[in-house]
This record gives C-alpha cells, sequence and structure tokens, in this order.
C-alpha cells in the first residue's frame, strides 16, 4: 500500500471510530423554547428549573430530564455532550458562561420568577419579623444596594454590606440554610460563604438583633432542613411554588429574576 493510502486508511479508520464513541445528540439545535421537545434537559435537582422542567417528562417525543446535585455538575454535563442543554436561573447563568466561552445563553426567557425566604408554618412569628426587617431594608435602600454589589458590570463590588458596629445580639441565632454554589446569591470565596442572599440574611439578621449561622447542605435539602427546625430559614434564590407552599410558608419576595437556558454555542 503506498503511503498516502496508508494515510487515508489511518485516518478513516480514526474517524470511524470516533463516531461510534461520540455522544448521542437529539435530533436539532435548540434555538428557543419550542425546541426542547425530545432534547435531553439538564437540572440541578429540587429547583424551579427542575419543577418547570419536568412538565416535558415523559411526553410524546421522548423528553428526558437529567437531574444533578449542582448546577456546576450540569453544565459540566451539557459541556460534554451528554445533555442537550442546561435550565437555571439567569445569574449562575451569566457566571457559568463567563468561565466557559463554549457556551451561550438563549436569548428566549424560559420563565420568570420571584424570589423568597423560606420558614417553618409553625414561625408564623418569624415570618413576620422577617418581613417587617424586608420592608424596611427595601425602603431604605439596602435591597438594592446589596444586590447591586453583586450585578450590574457598572456596580459590581462598589457597594458591600457591612453591618452597624451598634447591634445588639441578644435575640439568639438565626440559623440559615443554603446551597453555596449558585453564584451571584450564595458561592464561596476564599473559603467563606458570600453573595448577594448572605448580605441579605445578614441585613436581616442586624435587624432583628441576632447572630447569623449558615449551614450549607444540598438544595433539595433546605426545605427539609426549614421543617425540621435544623434551620431557621431557608434562602438561596428559592423560587416562591405552589408546591412548596404545602410544606413550608415564604415571606415577601426581595427580588425577581428568571430562568434560562444555557446551549452549546
Amino acid at each position: 500500500m503506498k503511503k498516502s493510502n496508508k494515510i487515508m486508511a489511518l485516518a478513516l479508520a480514526a474517524a470511524m471510530t470516533a463516531a461510534m464513541t461520540a455522544p448521542v445528540y437529539a435530533e436539532g439545535t435548540i434555538s428557543g423554547i419550542d425546541d426542547l421537545e425530545g432534547k435531553i434537559i439538564g437540572v440541578q435537582l429540587g429547583t424551579t428549573g427542575d419543577i418547570y422542567a419536568s412538565d416535558y417528562e415523559g411526553d410524546e417525543a421522548g423528553t428526558v430530564i437529567e437531574r444533578y446535585n449542582k448546577g456546576n455538575d450540569a453544565v459540566m454535563a451539557l459541556k460534554q455532550g451528554k445533555i442537550d442543554c442546561v435550565i437555571i436561573d439567569e445569574q449562575p447563568a451569566k457566571a457559568f458562561v463567563e468561565k466557559n466561552d463554549d457556551l451561550t445563553i438563549l436569548e428566549e426567557d424560559f420563565t420568570t420568577e420571584e424570589y423568597a425566604i423560606a420558614v417553618s408554618k409553625d414561625h408564623q412569628e418569624l415570618t413576620e419579623s422577617i418581613n417587617g426587617a424586608l420592608a424596611e431594608l427595601k425602603e431604605d435602600g439596602t435591597v438594592d444596594s446589596i444586590i447591586s454589589n453583586y450585578i450590574g458590570d457598572d456596580t459590581k463590588g462598589k457597594t458591600p454590606y457591612e453591618s452597624p458596629e451598634d447591634v445588639d445580639r441578644s435575640n439568639g441565632t438565626l440559623v440559615m440554610a443554603t446551597n453555596a454554589a449558585f453564584e451571584p446569591y450564595e458561592y464561596y470565596s476564599e473559603e467563606k460563604i458570600v453573595g448577594i442572599d448572605v448580605d441579605l440574611a445578614q441585613a436581616i439578621a442586624d435587624k432583628l438583633g441576632m447572630e447569623l449561622e449558615i449551614e450549607d447542605m444540598e438544595f433539595d435539602s433546605i426545605i427539609t432542613a426549614v421543617q425540621s427546625g435544623k434551620a431557621d430559614i431557608g434562602v438561596a434564590g428559592m423560587t416562591v411554588t405552589e408546591d412548596r407552599l404545602k410544606n413550608i410558608d415564604f415571606t415577601d419576595t426581595y427580588t425577581t429574576a428568571k430562568q434560562v437556558i444555557i446551549v452549546k454555542k
């Protein structure tokens, strides 16, 4: 066999091997919500994306929902070709795409949602106290300032929240359950949990005269922790839904967010 023919044969064999081992994608690309049917959709377990994506599960088109404990795990599965897209909250999606230039967010939003703080149905007094603190923090601009410190190219890092020096914390400890893998709402920075929800919870604790203690756990364990009394509140970019309201109460909302779709470029 001539050298050139041998090279071509080797190249063809390599191509055939790659074709047989390559990930199997659903037919067609995803450019909007209408293209989700029949695809493999990745979500973080127990999140709003999981709840709403479940509507597609078991449809005639054969849509599959793959659930991951962490949003980053879903994103890695997308990069590896194991799934066709990821449905997740807008701000974490932006953080993932910023770090992965082979991914992009579709222009069409999947859905809009409102975030609030989860509280046990047995602690209505605490819910009312937090609502009072939230109202004050909204009125004096603290909530907007906290959010602006983490979101927005022109405002990011410019308005960090600082607790007043003269706070009397004799009212005990406020235990916050969260999932610290949800930038910019809660995430690790230099081994410390930071983010919008952390600063907001701290500001509320300051208003209530309490120490803030943060417990990091899987997202789908947060409601159980609040129900059982392991935590006083659940703050993790948590959306108010009818299903969740069957098990816990929510405070007034503190921000509006979106669920978006991440795909490979």
